[in-house]
This record gives structure tokens, C-alpha cells and sequence, in this order.
């Protein structure tokens, strides 16, 4: 068996190493259509939140839980007009670009922050009445 020479060995290892590492690096997903608009998303993702501590907060046993969060989660998509496989792909859209993801759940949690807040004063404010 003959040597390569090792100008032709190191340019077949460089083109390997190439061929190697963008075979690893993922594909850019195509943006999905319709993409959900990083306010719309933000919105739903709040009231998917709330809708989650509602029924946590009902206490009901787990079947009953998911079935009360599934007509919750359908009445969401109807009132913003949505259907769950265009809500699901831009949730995905999202999740797969970190400083999207990042942007919209920060939104999110400083709304809900600001709600907690919120009922946290007027519950104290209620208190005070009372005594």
C-alpha cells in the first residue's frame, strides 16, 4: 500500500475535519407560517400561567386537572384566535432561539410579578380593614 504524501494527507484530514463539524451543527429551522408575534406570545404565555394556577389552586384530582386545563387552554386559543399546531410551532420557533425565549419569559415574568405584587398590596389593604 502507498503513502499519500503529507500535503494531500493534511489537506483530506482538514476537508474530513469540515465536513465532520458541519455535519454537527444544527440546521436553522425555517421560521414557521404564521410565527406568533413575540407580544401575542408573551400574552398567552400569561394566561397559559394563570390558567395553570387556577386549576393547581383547585386542587382537583388529576384527570379532572388536565381536563379543566384542556378547556382552558381551548377557550385561550379561541379568544386569541390561534389554532394549538400554529401556538405549538411558535413556541418551538422560540425556544430554539434562546434570546427569544429569553426576551418573551422575561416579559412574562415580570408581568406576572407585577400581578402578584398587586394582589399581595390589596390583600394587606383588606387586612388593614379589618382590624
Amino acid at each position: 500500500m502507498k503513502k499519500l504524501p503529507a500535503s494531500l494527507l493534511s489537506t483530506l484530514s482538514l476537508l474530513l475535519a469540515l465536513v465532520f463539524t458541519q455535519c454537527q451543527r444544527p440546521e436553522e429551522p425555517l421560521v414557521p407560517q404564521p410565527l406568533l408575534p413575540k407580544a401575542k406570545m408573551v400574552a398567552m404565555l400569561i394566561q397559559v400561567h394563570l390558567n395553570e394556577s387556577r386549576v393547581d389552586a383547585a386542587a382537583l384530582p388529576p384527570d379532572s386537572a388536565r381536563a379543566a386545563f384542556n378547556l382552558l387552554q381551548r377557550q385561550l386559543l379561541t379568544r386569541y384566535n390561534v389554532t394549538d399546531t400554529i401556538f405549538q410551532r411558535s413556541y418551538r420557533y422560540y425556544a430554539i432561539h434562546d434570546k427569544d425565549l429569553d426576551d418573551i419569559y422575561g416579559a412574562v415574568i415580570d408581568s406576572l410579578s407585577a400581578r402578584e405584587a398587586k394582589l399581595g398590596a390589596k390583600d394587606q389593604a383588606e387586612e388593614a380593614k379589618r382590624r
